[in-house]
């Protein structure tokens, strides 16, 4: 009998990531509701927000001041990991599970975490740059959008090999945002979604240089076209 699985594993750097997010939103969640901490344990979210969050003030104190220390650096990359609450939490860590398990088939596990962590990265510039008002940016969006962008870049390259529109491999980030726009307009939407697009599109460019043969079999396709 073959002991090979008939599905490809979930990757590591993918299961690490989403333990982290659960085990983080775990925490606050019990914590809310009396069962740990404590009195003390009901402000633990909110004080994770002021500590973790990132903001455009974040942004400023890096531009204007070149404040470089490290409580205002880490929160690029620490606010994925915070969310507002149990459903913000669990709808973010499920899209990263069926995006990473996509990603991560094709894509090597360094590659996925790099997409991750920069997806991450552009989303709060932008959010930064763009952003009058001093709101804070939390959740694991950013950096989904960031896998979906990857994902986006193998359909167009399965959907070219397979003869058929390219422009079809679109079509999740497009429904994606039109549910976001739909919610917005009828719940009323904050503009996180501009660190959204902002992480997709660095997934999207991204994707040509850290997917295998990395930018020499980018360079190739392109030739041969």
């Amino acid at each position: 009998m073959s002991s090979e699985m008939p599905v490809n594993p979930l990757p590591p750097v993918v299961i690490a990531l989403f333990a982290v997010i659960v085990l983080v939103e775990a925490v606050f969640s019990l914590a809310a509701q009396g069962l740990i901490g404590g009195a003390q344990g009901v402000g633990w979210r909110i004080n994770a927000v002021q500590d973790y969050a990132f903001s455009p003030a974040v942004w400023e104190q890096v531009v204007s001041r070149g404040d470089w220390s490290f409580d205002v650096i880490k929160r690029f990359v620490t606010y994925p990991f915070i969310h507002a609450n149990f459903s913000h939490a669990l709808f973010g860590a499920a899209l990263l599970l069926a995006l990473g398990k996509f990603v991560g088939d094709v894509f090597h596990p360094l590659a996925v975490l790099a997409l991750f962590v920069l997806s991450s990265i552009a989303g709060a510039v932008v959010f930064g740059v763009l952003v009058t008002e001093n709101l804070p940016l939390i959740g694991v969006y950013p950096a989904v959008y960031g896998l979906i962008g990857a994902f986006t870049y193998l359909m167009w390259l399965r959907l070219g090999q397979m003869g058929q529109n390219q422009y079809r491999a679109f079509m999740l980030i497009g429904f994606l945002m039109g549910i976001q726009l739909l919610f917005g307009l009828l719940f009323g939407g904050d503009k996180s979604w501009i660190a959204d697009v902002a992480g997709f599109v660095a997934g999207l460019l991204l994707s040509p240089l850290v997917a295998p043969g990395g930018a020499a079999a980018f360079l190739r396709r392109v030739r041969q076209r």
